[in-house]
Formats: structure tokens, C-alpha cells, sequence
């Protein structure tokens, strides 16, 4: 590990342009090094246990081991390690997931080259970091009830444009089943017809990955 009391970063994301775009960012500040990349979780549990970065970033969309369960990975082995999310997409459910996990930071991709270097002083001296839309998009749905596992499930089948009849024989239930989850996932996600409860569902994470 060096001494060089600069902060130490690890960056981890499937797209080069990103990476690259990260690595230039931090060459410019004199108090911040780069110390690896990786472009999948699996990469990153291994960097991380190699490097010892002070502040890893974290992209949530990814081949072979998504962020999500990278970060737990690595929380579980390292609880002190600092970890900040990097999405495209504010959606609520994926931050709270990731929160909960540990993570103390949340930055948009679109917000990088104005949060980014802040973000990681910040979270770096100990502060959480979580940008403004993202924190009343989690505030706004707190109380809101959570889809089951099997709702999500019909939920998905749905989206990919299937029929209740056929959503029932992909899940083997009965059709008067999959109008019942229907019914109650139009009424938690407040929506107004099954198309409109797919992008909600997109929107808020319930359906990623």
C-alpha cells in the first residue's frame, strides 16, 4: 500500500469511455491516484483485496456479478470499505439496496464531471453522499409497498409482452393468479395499466437485471 497520503481510488465499470473518463478526472487533483480498474464485480472483489483502495466506485450494471452484489461481497469481507454506486438512472430501489449493503455514496453517470471529485473527498473523510433526486426518490417511495418476489416475476414475463394466458404457463399458475398479482401490482406501483407499471418498475429498479 503506498504512503503517499494520497487518496486511493478503484474504479470499476464495463465501459472503457467511463473508466478512462474517471482516470483522467483524477489525474488532475494532486490529493487522488488511481490505483486499479476493473470491469466486472468479480474483477473488483479482486482488485479491491490486492489494492486496498480508501474509495471504490461502483458501476451497478455489469457482466458475470453485478455492482450490487460486488459491494456485498466486499462489505462482508471488508466492512470498512467505502463504497460509492455510479448508475445512469436515479431508480429507488437499487439505491436503498445498496445503501442498506453499506454503500456511502450514490453518483449518477450524467453528474461525474461535476460531483465527482467532491463526491469522493467527501465520502473519503467519512460523509455519506447522495445526490438530492436520488434521496427524495427513496423518501418518496418508503413507505410504499415493496413487489413480492413472485410479483416481480410476473411482472417481468409481463414486460416482455406476454399475455396473462402465457405469463400463466411460463410461472405454472393459474390465469385467475396472474390477474390477481396484476391487480395488486397496478395498485402498489399506482399505476394506470400494465405498460405504465412496467416503466414505473424500470424506473424504481424492480426489474434489473
Amino acid at each position: 500500500m503506498a504512503s503517499s497520503g494520497k487518496i486511493r481510488v478503484l474504479c470499476v465499470d464495463d465501459h472503457p469511455l467511463v473508466r478512462d473518463g474517471i482516470a483522467f478526472a483524477l489525474q488532475q487533483q494532486s490529493d487522488m491516484e488511481l490505483v486499479a480498474q476493473a470491469k466486472n464485480g468479480i474483477d473488483a472483489i479482486a482488485a479491491f483485496r490486492q489494492h486496498r483502495p480508501d474509495v471504490t466506485l461502483m458501476d451497478l450494471q455489469m457482466p458475470q456479478m453485478n455492482g450490487i452484489d460486488a459491494t456485498a461481497a466486499i462489505r462482508s469481507e471488508f466492512p470498512n470499505a467505502r463504497i460509492v454506486i455510479l448508475t445512469t438512472y436515479s431508480g429507488d430501489i437499487q439505491a436503498s439496496r445498496a445503501l442498506k449493503l453499506g454503500a456511502v455514496g450514490y453518483l449518477l453517470k450524467g453528474m461525474l464531471r461535476t460531483e465527482l471529485i467532491d463526491t469522493i473527498r467527501s465520502v473519503h473523510a467519512g460523509h455519506r453522499r447522495i445526490p438530492p433526486e436520488i434521496a427524495s426518490e427513496i423518501a418518496e417511495h418508503y413507505s410504499a409497498d415493496a413487489l413480492s418476489d413472485r410479483e416481480i416475476e410476473v411482472l417481468r414475463v409481463v414486460a416482455s409482452g406476454c399475455s396473462n394466458k402465457i405469463v400463466a404457463d411460463k410461472l405454472f399458475i393459474s390465469e385467475d393468479t396472474v390477474k390477481g398479482h396484476m391487480k395488486s401490482i397496478l395498485a402498489k406501483l399506482q399505476a394506470n395499466d400494465r405498460t405504465h407499471a412496467v416503466m414505473i418498475a424500470m424506473k424504481r429498479g424492480f426489474l434489473e437485471g
